[in-house]
């Protein structure tokens, strides 16, 4: 108990995501207009943070050579010219591709699991690459991302997996960076096996980390799931952004807009899209047989990123941390069935 002459520390305070107008009412209640009340104050620790934020900022490290696959695996379209085909539009797997989607979606599911479990302080990306690249051929599968997505822009992604680490959206390439205490760090598997891709990630805490870094990935797993949970036969694909959103927008997160969820297959991404914000004009129907991944990608900010000049490396544009959650699903007859639990 504590005695009754002390008093708890109050947490420190923090302006709402959205400041009002110099004359609107301050958002603290107290009947002043803004500009009389807070808004020096918010302005004081606005700077501050972004000071803090940019004082911590993730940088680039030294990014190893690409790392050899064994000749008798089998390999993508793409692994040695990076150059991938997108979808050929049919979009409702057969049984006999089911059964070998499985497989690899149970492949990825299990190379994520043993990177997971490598994640902590002192350990670079470039050595849980290493690890989910062994894993990976263990397996008998390819790493998907390695030497993936060639363009006129673009260098071909030259690592097995993605890495991002706090305000990494996406795409962060693993490098020689060492995680650190309080980091969050994203793990994004692919995984390409019996002629079929299995795509699945997560986000785990390095260490201890704040509790406003706990609440966001936390909430971030709530979305996929509330996506999960709005797969239906004969529904527009929006419904499933319409979840996510309402979801993050109840506890003041953003839903990045610019990358989404995507059919995956014989082929890595298909034609289909699967927006994570309510999208009206998504309304390509589920139908039972479609395997997708829903992968929302959650601010704790604003929503809009940057990129990189390494034309891979996705950054939230306050530098405020992000957070993303992973599976490939199946529709069915009634719902979504998970491929890569």
């Amino acid at each position: 108990m504590r005695p009754e002459n002390q008093t708890s520390t109050p947490p420190p305070r923090r302006p709402p995501p959205s400041l009002p107008r110099p004359n609107d009412a301050c958002w603290c209640g107290s009947g002043e207009k803004y500009k009389r009340c807070h808004k020096e104050a918010d302005y004081l620790f606005l700077r501050d943070e972004q000071k803090r934020l940019e004082a911590t900022k993730v940088r680039p490290g030294i990014i190893s050579p690409r790392r050899p696959v064994p000749p008798e695996i089998p390999r993508p379209e793409y692994a040695e010219t990076g150059e991938a085909r997108r979808g050929n539009g049919r979009l409702i797997r057969t049984a006999e591709e089911l059964t070998r989607m499985r497989r690899a979606c149970k492949a990825a599911a299990q190379v994520l699991r043993t990177v997971g479990e490598a994640v902590k302080a002192g350990v670079t990306t470039d050595a849980l690459d290493a690890l989910a690249h062994e894993t990976a051929i263990k397996l008998g599968g390819y790493p998907s991302p390695l030497n993936y997505g060639k363009t006129e822009d673009r260098p071909p992604f030259p690592k097995s997996i993605c890495t991002s680490v706090n305000e990494v959206i996406c795409h962060g390439i693993p490098d020689s960076r060492a995680l650190q205490e309080g980091d969050v760090c994203n793990v994004d598997v692919t995984v390409y096996l019996d002629g079929m891709h299995g795509d699945t990630n997560a986000t785990f805490f390095v260490g201890q980390v704040d509790e406003e870094s706990k609440r966001l990935v936390q909430v971030t797993r709530e979305c996929m799931m509330k996506g999960i949970e709005a797969v239906k036969p004969g529904r527009p694909v929006s419904d499933i952004g319409r979840a996510i959103e309402a979801h993050a927008d109840a506890h003041g997160y953003a839903v990045v807009r610019s990358y989404c969820g995507h059919g995956i297959g014989d082929v890595f991404h298909n034609d289909l899209q699967i927006p994570h914000y309510f999208d009206p004009k998504a309304n390509a129907r589920m139908e039972p047989g479609m395997t997708f991944t829903i992968e929302p990608m959650i601010n704790a900010g604003v929503w809009q990123n940057r990129l990189w000049d390494d034309y891979w490396t996705v950054v939230t544009a306050d530098l405020k941390r992000s957070a993303q959650f992973e599976h490939t699903i199946l529709v069915t007859e009634s719902g979504a069935e998970i491929l890569t639990q």
